[in-house]
This record gives structure tokens, sequence and C-alpha cells, in this order.
């Protein structure tokens, strides 16, 4: 066989060579490539057994086209098996199919009303702060002028741990009833003026049922210095619960007890359902009860070293849930805790 001819038929198989590769779409494929086009039956080696057949100044030329052909091939194969290796396994993303949407996690209806509630009053300049959810006795009852006999102190009202306490003139350990032991720890602490708000879980044993539960959330409140008066805690809670349910909401306040609040008060609006007119939501009373408050007793001012002839202030408290039920117009409090998407998603 001529030079020119064995140089055409080279030619040829690199043509079909780079052809066959880029088609291999599996290392077994490419496999059967390297056997056809280098392999010791294959048109490149037969050529190249030609070569003592050819003049000696033919010879060098070819076989030089022959080796750079063997050159090219092997490394087209070497980058076609990374390629293929590299390539993730299974089938190739079809791009014209619908994406599947990814679900967006968000806050509780709690937790987006406990935020929405402490927002109102940071403006007003208080400042949020928080406390353990277990708690000794004595900030819990002691200091806030509860009395050992009060039924709040019973084991049907609140949850004792039965662990031995590391400090007993501070009493037993409890799951803390209220976050008003909160107020304690920081004025004994800090001295006045002071304005604070603590939203936290408490804990009570009463039976679940549509308006109770044996845990919930407060956000509770204190102001204090040397003028803090009534006025500013109803002017205060006035502006907040405006906020909350609309400019036009009526509130009033109702004479109440509270152990460590003297004089107390209980907070109404008027009912978000009737307008004050009446109807089931406010048991035709025209009122919904929202809040106790109340100036702090001068025992609490006592029991923290403040002088009371010298310091005054208020505090108030008011149940999340209670707020977030009246907002979205929920009748059951057992449904924040269930769990279920297609109620908690509404809201």
């Amino acid at each position: 066989m001529t030079r020119d001819a064995l140089t055409q038929q080279l030619e040829e198989l690199a043509h079909g060579a780079s052809q066959s590769l880029a088609a291999a779409s599996t290392l077994a494929a490419l496999e059967a490539a390297r056997v056809k086009y280098l392999g010791s039956k294959s048109e490149a080696t037969r050529i190249l057994k030609e070569l003592p057949s050819l003049p000696a100044q033919e010879r060098a030329a070819v076989g030089k086209l022959a080796n750079d052909f063997k050159r090219r091939i092997e490394e087209a194969l070497s980058v076609r098996r990374a390629a293929l290796v590299e390539a993730p396994a299974g089938p190739a993303i079809d791009i014209t199919l619908p994406g599947s949407a990814i679900p967006h996690g968000r806050l509780h209806p709690v937790t987006r009303m406990m935020d929405a509630i402490v927002s109102l009053f940071v403006p007003l300049g208080f400042e949020v702060v928080e406390g353990p959810e277990v708690e000794w006795e004595y900030y819990n009852f002691d200091a806030l002028n509860i009395p050992p006999d009060h039924p709040s102190r019973e084991s049907f009202d609140t949850f004792f741990l039965e662990l031995p306490s590391a400090e007993p003139k501070r009493g037993r350990l409890v799951l803390r009833s209220h976050t008003s032991p909160v107020q304690i720890r920081v004025m004994e602490r800090r001295k006045p003026p002071l304005r604070i708000v603590v939203p936290g879980k408490v804990f009570r044993p009463d039976p679940l049922d549509p308006s109770h539960s044996f845990m919930f959330h407060q956000v509770e409140g204190l102001m204090v210095d040397n003028r803090t008066s009534f006025a500013d805690l109803k002017g205060i809670l006035d502006q907040v619960l405006k906020a909350l349910f609309g400019p036009q909401t009526k509130t009033r306040f109702r004479p109440h007890f509270f152990p460590f609040t003297e004089p107390s008060a209980e907070v109404d609006i008027a009912c978000t359902a009737c307008q004050g007119q009446g109807c089931s939501t406010c048991q035709r009373k025209g009122w919904l009860e929202i809040m106790g408050c109340g100036m702090v007793h001068p025992n609490v001012f006592k029991a923290v070293g403040y002088d009371p002839a010298k310091v005054q202030g208020f505090a108030f408290g008011m149940g999340v849930e209670r707020i977030a039920m009246l907002t979205h117009g929920i009748k059951d409090i057992r449904l924040f805790y269930e769990n279920d998407l297609r109620f908690l998603e509404q809201c």
C-alpha cells in the first residue's frame, strides 16, 4: 500500500474516532470505542503493521502520522472518561417540568403576637427582660407579698418540683405561675428608674378546656421611679390596647385585688365582636377582660430594698393567647398547641 493511501486511511480513522468518542454516553461505550480504534485488531494496528512494506524515505512520515493519531485518540479518551466519571448519576434534569415549591417556615402565632405586644412597649422606653421558668417559692410568692396561706400556693394551683432545694431560705422549686418573679430579680440587682417588659412561658395545673391550658404565655411590665402615677399606667395601657385592637377601642379600669399591687385594677376593652353592644362573645356584657394591673405594693418594694416613701411604680400583666384569640377570632386555646398546620397557616 502506498503512503498516500495509508495517510488517507489514518485521516478517515481520526474523523470516525472523534465522532464515536463524543457519542459515547457511558464508560462501557467509551471502552468499546477504544478497542475499535486502538485495540490489537483495530485499523490503526493494521496500518502500523504495513509500515515495513513502505520505502524507507516514506516510512518515517507515515509512522509519525500513525503515532500522532494514537496520541490524539488517547487524549480524547482521557478527557471523555473524566467527563463521564464526574457526571451526576441518574437521569438528567428535565427543565421543562414545573418546579417543586419548598415550604417556608414561619413563627408560631403566639410568638408573633408576643413579639407584637413587646414591640409596642419598646418605643415607650421599656427594656425587654427574661427570667428562669423554674423558680424559687421566694420569687414566685414571698417577695410578691403573697402570704403562705394564699390559695395560689397550693399544689392544685402551682406545679411544685420534687427536688432538693440548694437554698432552703428561698423555699421549694416551682414552675413559675406568672412572669412577675422577673420583676423581683431585676429590682434586686438594679436601682430605679426602671422600665421593663417581660415576655415568657408560665405554668398552672389548670384542666384543658377552650379557655384554659396548663402552659401559656404572659407579657408582664414594670415601671418604677420617684413620680410614676396611676395616670401614667392608664395612659400607657390605653395607647397599647388601641394599637392592638384599633384606634376606636374603648377601655375601662375596674377595681380588683392582687397581693402585689395596691390599688389594683382589671382592664377591659369594649367587645371587638359587637363594639360594646352585647353578644355571645362577651356574654352580653359588652366588655372583654384583657389584663390585670396596679401600683406596686409597698411590701414588694421593701422585699427588694427600695424605700416605698421615695419610689413608686406600676405593674401589669396580660395573657398572650388571650390577645391572639381576640385578634384572630379563635374560640379554643387548645388549637395553638395541637400543631395542626391547617389551623396555624390561617393565623
